[in-house]
């Protein structure tokens, strides 16, 4: 007796157990996978293209699976896509040196575009798609060599230098009229709350005339202009914690 209860037991544990992994399983197997570190997203009207695990990732907005478009010995980053979303500029480091490429947003082979043994790294594009913006510093008679702004021809040619004489980061608008830019970069990019005197505001210039325009300033950590329309929207922890 005592063991047939026991065999009776042990049969309803094991169909308990059985119930129990159909059950949990599909739960299981539909939680959200972990969150990876994906940076420096750059959005078209119809993807967004991503820097993770060194290399250029491109996905639908709508949503979907992301693919590789790059798979290079090196690492990739820093992506912008071209006005009209077909081409994708990074900066990567394939040769052992940080250079500009470009790269069709469905894939393909890089080009490489810069050469000089100077890190060059990629702000984005002219508005009509014909060059790619980019920092450097090259040809500076600083005595740490201040970066400063550049353009080489999505195609392949010459660098030119803008008229501005020091620049770190910063975006053209789309009309092509204005550009909104940090002058120079900090020691530590990710400290938090310093209020020292690396901190500059955002600039922007009129690149017909050269007027500066100052925002207000609270000598608060301000970076990543970016334009939207006529306006310009920054990253800034004025308020203690980085913001838009």
């Amino acid at each position: 007796m005592v063991l047939r209860r026991f065999a009776l037991s042990a049969l309803l544990l094991a169909t308990f157990a059985v119930m129990l992994t159909a059950e949990v399983a599909p739960a299981l197997s539909a939680a959200p996978a972990p969150t990876r570190l994906l940076r420096t997203p750059t959005v078209s009207a119809t993807q967004i293209a991503f820097a993770y695990a060194n290399n250029i990732w491109v996905v639908e907005r709508a949503g979907g699976t992301a693919r590789r478009v790059t798979s290079f010995a090196g690492g990739a980053g820093n992506p912008k896509f071209s006005p009209d979303g077909q081409t994708i500029a990074f900066t990567a480091a394939y040769g052992g040196n940080n250079d500009v490429y470009v790269v069709p947003a469905s894939g393909g082979e890089p080009q490489r575009l810069t050469w000089h043994p100077g890190a060059d790294t990629v702000q984005g594009w002219t508005p009509d798609g014909k060059a790619i913006l980019f920092t450097s510093a090259r040809a500076t008679w600083a005595p740490s060599a201040a970066p400063r702004f550049w353009t080489v021809p999505a195609g392949g040619g010459v660098e030119e230098p803008l008229p501005l004489p020091r620049g770190y980061q910063g975006k053209i608008s789309g009309d092509g009229g204005h550009i909104a830019y940090r002058m120079n970069s900090s020691w530590d990019e990710e400290r938090r709350n310093y209020r020292g005197g690396q901190n500059k505001p955002i600039w922007i210039v009129d690149l017909k005339t050269w007027d500066l325009l100052t925002p207000p300033f609270t000598n608060s950590k301000d970076t990543d202009p970016v334009w939207v329309g006529r306006s310009v929207y920054f990253l800034s922890d004025r308020d203690g914690i980085s913001n838009v």
